[in-house]
């Protein structure tokens, strides 16, 4: 099947334009990255993972699960910068990488979000990452395999932080990184709205 191809197509990687982060990845990040490590090796780290934050999570190790969890959350701006400074942008990453995404952000806000924030803002990103999975697939089945956008980054960023800020409140006790995360959380659904309408045209 083509989509498992790890090929780098030329329509995406011949005049490929960086992103502002990618300047400063590629000056302080990429030097200490082997040759060997490809963007979709990171993808399948963070696919692997998830299930470790959630048990981390359920077990209530929430020091353990806030470590993991932001290495993981980086592997997600690394792996886009990595395959556009290197030119590795594949059909496989293009599909994989929101699917790991939504995988980690999906489980984590079932598990703690909806009970410990608020069960209705949780729910709503729950359903807002279904649609962009299933609008995603739409686009695919009508042939447009297309990067996630601006407003999709900005989403994951945004959730990153939310559910950081989370979890170090139940390690340390300190209410106000609630109200942060909840804040955070809220500006990551607004995010994720857009980003689906955009898709969309």
């Amino acid at each position: 099947m083509p989509f498992l191809s790890w090929g780098y197509p030329e329509k995406w990687n011949k005049d490929i334009a960086w992103r502002p982060q990618d300047r400063w990845f590629a000056k302080l990040v990429l030097p200490l990255v082997p040759a060997i490590v490809l963007p979709n090796h990171l993808t399948l780290v963070r696919l692997f993972l998830t299930p470790v934050v959630v048990w981390l999570v359920w077990r209530g190790y929430y020091l353990a699960a806030l470590c993991l969890f932001v290495l993981l959350g980086f592997t997600d701006a690394m792996d886009g910068s990595l395959a556009r400074v290197r030119r590795q942008v594949s059909e496989w990453g293009i599909r994989f990488d929101p699917v790991a995404d939504k995988l980690l952000i999906g489980s984590v806000l079932f598990v703690i979000v909806l009970d410990r924030v608020n069960f209705y803002l949780g729910l709503a990103l729950l359903i807002v990452e279904a649609a962009a999975v299933i609008v995603g697939w739409w686009r695919a089945r009508h042939g447009a395999v297309e990067p996630s956008n601006a407003w999709g980054k900005a989403k994951m960023v945004f959730e990153v932080i939310g559910i950081s800020a989370l979890l170090l409140a139940l390690w340390s006790g300190r209410p106000l990184f609630i109200d942060l995360s909840f804040s955070t959380l809220v500006l990551a659904l607004i995010a994720a709205v857009i980003s689906v309408f955009v898709r969309l045209k």
